[in-house]
């Protein structure tokens, strides 16, 4: 098996894994694709295993990654993933080390990513990143990190945008950011807001669709962020069940 690029020419016929399975029948991935086709245009990267299997890295310059960072002249890993019979091999090691290589040929200053001080879902591990010599770059409330590896020891250090450092926002009730860079996230926001106008429970959704308004979101994860009354609850994609017992508890 080796490592293949997702090109426009054979995103049609690729597989694109998730940390979510997706259910027969789903067609969630669909989505997803949609969001990776429009951002090719702006540098994206999808490397995977050529197999049906969760080992997949996707990075972007950071210019247009959709993350409120500023990291000009960086490589933003938006997704690491390499998970099940696949760990162990060797697959996360190869697929970092041909970001780096990408990296440094388009003359890039580093590589940064999402991530905290441990290991959350959805983020990106960081145990691994700091034995691959990645650095704290920045910090914002709760748990997020913002990693670094900075080729010259000269190179800017990337940042939070400021209005994500503490990530909250002005409303009451609860409130559902999500985009489709995540195949599942508007699948699950969609289940949250059935489940909470079944119990009669003040939701809105929040559907970023454009750069801009990813850069302007309220907290550095933009795939899938819950507040409650102004308050930061989860990025984590919750299911039916944990949003019942959430909703509940309302």
């Amino acid at each position: 098996m080796e490592i293949i690029s997702v090109t426009p020419d054979n995103i049609d016929a690729e597989h694109i894994c998730c940390a979510i399975t997706e259910k027969r029948g789903e067609s969630c991935v669909s989505q997803k694709k949609v969001w990776m086709s429009e951002r090719f245009a702006d540098g994206l990267v999808f490397r995977k295993l050529d197999a049906r299997g969760k080992v997949f890295i996707e990075y972007i310059p950071a210019e247009k990654a959709w993350c409120p960072i500023e990291a000009d002249g960086y490589l933003h890993i938006d997704c690491f993933w390499v998970s099940g019979q696949y760990k162990g091999r060797g697959h996360a090691t190869e697929l970092l080390e041909a970001c780096i290589a990408d990296a440094r040929e388009q003359g890039k200053l580093g590589i940064t990513a999402l991530s905290s001080a441990k290991k959350m879902p959805f983020l990106s591990d960081p145990k691994f990143l700091r034995y691959k010599g990645f650095e704290t770059a920045d910090t914002a409330e709760p748990f997020y990190e913002l990693l670094y590896l900075p080729f010259s020891e000269d190179a800017p250090v990337p940042r939070f945008m400021s209005h994500v450092k503490k990530p909250r926002v002005d409303e009451d009730g609860f409130v559902l950011y999500f985009t489709n860079q995540c195949p599942f996230a508007e699948k699950y926001a969609m289940a949250a807001a059935r489940e909470a106008k079944a119990r009669g429970v003040r939701f809105e959704l929040r559907k970023i669709e454009t750069l801009d308004q990813a850069k302007a979101a309220p907290a550095p994860f933009t795939a899938y962020t819950l507040f409650r009354d102004g308050a930061f609850v989860t990025n984590e994609i919750l299911s039916e069940k944990k949003l019942a017992t959430l909703f509940a508890a309302d």
